[in-house]
């Protein structure tokens, strides 16, 4: 599958601070307002993108923006599926490099920066074609789970340091097309939200401990 990627940006919602120690822990209430749109998933059958617009909030945080970066590449990199030789040689790396299994231990673990660079760097090398529209030029997207590798990576790395750059990220991370609906939140979107969520409370709660 050949996809044109565009950019796109918007805007966010409401937080709550707790006390943990000597310390404020930022508790957001953005976990469970993704409950509500799983909701609407599975009343509506999609959510718009711009639904996850919420996350820019939870991203404020110091340090959750790089680890949600390698969170979702160990998530793309993980992923079956057939893939031109090039990308999934690279994909191929990125699971040797970070791990396929996601657990709470490894959320904060430290991996090789020179390595992760590298990759990134290769990872988009090998899908930089662009095509001129009238808008302007379209990046050309082969084979979408490297690029969320790259995405992640640069996240990681800090090359993205704005909290609209984490909402981006899960939005191409967690969106799905249907024929009904075109690009949204629906079908494997729930599961994806579900597993989300279930990342922030993890890193909430690691966070109160360290």
């Amino acid at each position: 599958m050949t996809v044109a990627l565009a950019s796109w940006t918007p805007a966010f919602a409401g937080v709550t601070i707790l006390l943990c120690g000597d310390e404020a822990a930022m508790r957001t209430t953005v976990p469970e307002k993704l409950l509500k749109v799983i909701d609407d998933i599975d009343t509506q059958g999609n959510a718009s993108l711009t639904r996850l617009t919420v996350l820019k909030k939870w991203f404020e945080h110091p340090g959750r923006l790089p680890v949600f970066g390698l969170w979702v590449a160990r998530q793309a990199a993980g992923r079956k599926g057939k893939t031109q030789d090039g990308a999934g040689a690279l994909l191929d790396e990125a699971r040797a490099l970070l791990g396929s299994a996601v657990t709470r231990e490894n959320l904060f673990q430290q991996i090789d920066q020179e390595a992760a660079q590298s990759l990134h760097d290769r990872a988009r090398k090998f899908q930089n074609e662009f095509q001129k529209q009238q808008w302007g030029p379209v990046r050309i997207i082969h084979c979408w789970p490297l690029l969320l590798v790259e995405e992640g990576l640069a996240l990681h790395a800090g090359h993205h340091r704005h909290p609209s750059s984490g909402y981006k990220l899960a939005a191409d991370w967690a969106q799905h097309f249907d024929t009904r609906h075109g690009d949204g939140l629906n079908g494997p979107s729930r599961a994806k939200l579900q597993k989300l969520r279930r990342f922030m409370l993890s890193v909430e709660a690691l966070e109160d401990e360290r």
